[in-house]
């Protein structure tokens, strides 16, 4: 991947790593700075739809007395190792997709077609 193309000028490695620091936040930051990378917008969308959706989930879980806040407390843990683990794989250069919130990202940034359309039998899991 050529690394002059990035908005920002830094390593596309970088700046994909850079789009999960702070979560959904610097999710919606890499996709109003990157309009052109795919690779960037691919982890800044994989990153806001992720982490968007564990803190959505969380406070909703949390307003359920004892057992969502038990299940809001599990939820810390899988955020952490979720954003360890797509921080590292990005700074790596791959385009690591998680199973189904990777299938929506790589929609929104490639279109429709992006992961072989319906009934396709070769569907990566990694780019």
């Amino acid at each position: 991947m050529d690394e002059k193309n990035t908005a920002l000028g830094i390593g596309e490695n970088i700046e994909g790593a850079l789009c999960y620091v702070l979560g959904w936040i610097t999710g919606i930051v890499f996709l109003v700075v990157e309009k052109n990378n795919q690779y960037i917008r691919f982890h800044a969308m994989q990153s806001l739809v992720v982490f968007l959706g564990l803190f959505v989930l969380s406070v909703v879980v949390g307003w359920i007395p004892i057992i969502g806040w038990l299940i809001a407390i599990l939820i810390f843990p899988v955020g952490l190792i979720l954003w360890i683990l797509l921080m590292i794989k990005a700074y790596q250069g791959e385009m690591y997709k998680l199973p189904v919130v990777g299938d929506f990202a790589e929609e929104k940034v490639f279109g429709p077609q992006a992961s072989g359309g319906q009934g396709s039998d070769d569907e990566d899991i990694n780019i």
